[in-house]
């Protein structure tokens, strides 16, 4: 016997008279149709509601996403940037993509691009374009040139990527056998060079040094003054090198840097953003997660990490630091109560600035990476030093996460501007420290775009990876596919918006509120160090260089944690 149905829904066998065969069908019609309108309008609320939300619901389909697809996407990227450079502007520090050509920043070139790139090649297994690399940089970069260079971003690019080529030259078995030689012998040479600027009155390094005079060389602005953030930003490298040659004398004088900003009793854990090089002083009040500030904290909590957790000192001043962020900094938005790092121009106790940089996106991976030590959630959970304060850092990293998301999602590309602004609460709003972000009906994609601000001056986008480095944190520790989600709708606008065509490669953009954005001519060589490298790893499988095993550098170059072979050389001097 047939089953009749309608709108293809079968109808139910009865066993009634014939007599009642009609009414049956029409009760059945009219039962059938009100169910399907209710289905069908539900449906529709809902598709309205999910493209109105930013948060997405994406995470319960997450099995049926060909993650390894959108990793070899992100590959693609990098080959067609590198590609670019290698035909375009070889062995120069930077490439202009519109223009197709290439620029040095020194008369030899420094190996801005290829010595920054080499360790994502070893990720990606990328092995000819890697022996090209190898190849030009055992051949022709020397670094006894006559040039001034910056401290930080030298020791961060160049040392960090030297290091880790070294590292990953033996840790991936599809790169080598063995690890490089010729990596830690330019390494070495390298930092032999910026010992140099160490050799200040008081031991915080100088802004740059001279390469072939092995000099240190006071800023010519900030009134002679030191970053903070680039002064307590080159310890994992000098550590690392230290352990490698057991001379313990990059070691000290990395960590001598830490002894010397502690001694100023910042208050609350929260440091001003330039230290003059001759006292070791703080020469301002202004206080911010941003630019100038942002990576002390960072590797805070990573200096414990890659000493496996034996430098206790640096968690107790990361735990200090985070306190101080939530009690000082942390504010809301008036619409959607985003949570938000704002900055204190005037120091603590002055009023708040509601403006906060793309750099800041670094901190909701490192607040989690802190809490669980790059365990997952559910692992950390279950050890024995798990407390409410961990699972309300936790919150605080999803709220903060949800906040640089927005982020890219206010903006008509898609795109992060390089600085937001925010229609804030007052102060006296605020949230108590570690309360869970509000959600609301207002917090909608439209509400969100009542309360960023992208200011004309501040809407270019340089493919920071600051962002994309926390969804993979957040994905590694809480495995909510929702992180990867919007890591591959963020790599969906750099492809339709920041990809020139024409085998010019990838080009910074001028304005994410423009269609179609203008191209600044300008291919940054974190784009290929960190941001393509995130991404990839984003969506490669989770024991693929599990976070339990290694750090990355503030460049995401990859370092090993390892047991020290020396003490901490300091303590703190009051608690």
């Amino acid at each position: 016997m047939a089953v009749k149905a309608i709108n293809g829904i079968p109808l139910p066998l009865r066993r009634k008279s014939p007599s009642h065969k009609k009414s049956i069908v029409s009760q059945s019609l009219t039962s059938y149709f009100g169910l399907l309108v209710g289905v069908v309008a539900f449906l529709w609320a809902l598709f309205s509601f999910v493209q109105d939300y930013p948060i997405g619901f994406s995470h319960h389909a997450s099995g049926l996403v060909d993650w390894d697809h959108r990793r070899l996407a992100v590959r693609r990227a990098f080959e067609e940037s590198w590609k670019a450079y290698a035909e375009h502007a070889w062995g120069n520090d930077r490439y202009h993509p519109a223009s197709q050509k290439g620029s040095q920043m020194s008369p030899s070139g420094l190996g801005w691009i290829i010595v920054d790139s080499l360790d994502t090649m070893m990720v990606m297994n990328l092995t000819e374009p890697l022996a090209e690399a190898r190849k030009w940089l055992h051949r022709s970069l020397s670094y006894d040139q006559d040039q001034d260079v910056n401290t930080f971003e030298t020791t961060i690019r160049m040392l960090g990527g030297l290091l880790s080529a070294h590292y990953l030259s033996s840790h991936l078995p599809f790169v080598s056998s063995r690890r490089d030689a010729v990596y830690l012998t330019k390494a070495i040479d390298l930092a032999d060079r910026l010992l140099a600027a160490y050799e200040s009155r008081s031991g915080i390094p100088y802004a740059s040094i001279h390469l072939s005079r092995k000099k240190g060389i006071v800023s010519h602005a900030d009134g002679g003054a030191s970053s903070t953030a680039e002064a307590s930003t080159v310890q994992l490298e000098m550590k690392y090198l230290s352990h490698l040659t057991n001379n313990d004398t990059y070691w000290r004088k990395a960590e001598t840097v830490m002894s010397i900003l502690d001694a100023n009793r910042a208050k609350d854990g929260l440091v001003p953003i330039f230290v003059h090089p001759d006292t070791g002083k703080f020469t301002t009040s202004e206080i911010r997660l941003g630019s100038r500030g942002d990576s002390y904290y960072e590797y805070l909590i990573k200096q414990y990490l890659q000493t496996s957790g034996d430098e206790r000192i640096y968690y107790t001043m990361w735990q200090e630091a985070l306190v101080g962020i939530q009690k000082h900094l942390i504010t809301t938005t008036k619409n959607s109560q985003l949570r938000f790092v704002a900055e204190l121009p005037q120091g603590i106790g002055g009023p708040l600035s509601p403006k906060m940089d793309h750099l800041v996106c670094f901190l909701p991976g490192s607040i989690a990476l802190g809490a669980t030590g790059g365990y997952t959630l559910t692992k950390a959970r279950s050890l024995p030093d798990w407390s409410p304060e961990k699972e309300q850092e936790i919150q605080l990293a999803r709220d903060l996460m949800k906040t640089c998301w927005g982020m890219y999602a206010v903006t008509a590309t898609g795109l992060a501007p390089e600085i937001a602004w925010f229609n804030a609460e007052k102060k006296d709003l605020q949230p108590e420290p570690g309360s869970r972000q509000r959600s609301s009906a207002k917090d909608s994609l439209s509400s969100w775009k009542n309360d960023y601000i992208v200011k004309p001056l501040d809407a270019h986008n340089l493919q920071r990876p600051g962002t994309v480095e926390s969804l993979f944190m957040m994905w590694r520790i809480t495995e909510d596919s929702l992180y990867r989600e919007w890591g591959w709708k963020m790599f969906g606008s750099f492809e339709k918006h920041t990809k020139l065509g024409q085998g010019k490669g990838y080009s910074s953009l001028d304005d994410v509120n423009q269609i179609p954005p203008p191209a600044r001519d300008s291919m940054e060589s974190f784009w290929l160090a960190e941001t393509l490298k995130y991404m990839y790893l984003l969506f490669s499988p989770s024991d693929y260089l599990p976070l339990e095993d290694i750090v990355f550098n503030t460049e995401a170059h990859v370092l090993p944690r390892f047991k020290p072979k020396w003490r901490t050389g300091w303590e703190r001097s009051h608690n």
